[in-house]
């Protein structure tokens, strides 16, 4: 894969007429998009179906938890609209079932193991008596285990989370911030050019893209620092 099969914007913006603009402004540049619950539940499933069937691909982050035959009905549909990458919660019996819902499909299937925006605090307010490093690798292995595609983590913990997963599965990192950029409500974050050398396989920006001056500038200095994070100038 080139850095725009490894790049994924998110379009989250509030509706469809500005993720269209966003959309016609990247152009030919971007090639991958996400869209989660903002866009969704303004008539995004419909524009996700569009953005496919024109030869994009699509990341579908609805983080789908529920009970097992909820899930492989959701995920049948799912693969149905020609999406490429679907998220649920990293909960073994759910990933069980989505994986057999998916089997046979190009449906890439990931595990979210613990959102970037929470910390050990976090965590431990919400009732979990785990770090969040020690979490995210507990759900690397259920991940594994389960047959899935791949899992969401922060880029923090993509090291060690690719020796858990082995080197075949995708590693989706959100929280990616350019050198420079601010980090917003993220905790954990990482620039285009560690998260890849880390081990992440893909690299999701939304915010220091879609809130640029300058969209499709602000896209490209991401992808030049991931290329060169793949073929450093002095290797």
């Amino acid at each position: 894969m080139d850095a725009r099969e490894r790049l994924i914007v998110g379009l989250d913006v509030p509706t469809i007429g500005e993720a269209e603009k966003l959309v016609s402004t990247l152009g030919d540049d971007i090639l991958f998009y996400k869209i989660g619950y903002q866009l969704v539940f303004a008539g995004g499933l419909e524009f996700a179906r569009d953005l496919a069937a024109s030869g994009k691909k699509i990341f579908l982050d609805m983080k789908l938890l529920d009970i097992d035959n909820t899930v492989a009905s959701g995920v049948e549909n799912i693969v149905r609209m020609g999406m490429s990458m679907l998220t649920l919660h990293a909960y073994p019996k759910a990933m069980r079932a989505a994986v057999e819902a998916a089997a046979g499909s190009g449906l890439c299937l990931l595990g979210v193991t613990v959102l970037t925006s929470m910390d050990a605090e976090d965590l431990a307010e919400a009732g979990y008596n785990l770090d969040p490093h020690s979490l995210v690798l507990r759900r690397a292995e259920q991940a594994r285990a389960a047959g899935m595609g791949g899992i969401v983590c922060s880029a923090a913990e993509a090291a060690e989370v690719r020796e858990v997963l082995g080197p075949d599965m995708a590693i989706v990192t959100p929280g990616i911030r350019p050198t420079g950029s601010d980090h917003g409500d993220q905790k954990r974050v990482m620039t285009p050019f560690d998260a890849l050398k880390a081990g992440a396989t893909h690299l999701v920006v939304a915010r220091p893209i879609v809130k640029a001056p300058d969209p499709r500038h602000a896209a490209r200095a991401v992808l030049n620092e991931m290329v060169a994070a793949r073929w450093p100038a002095n290797r």
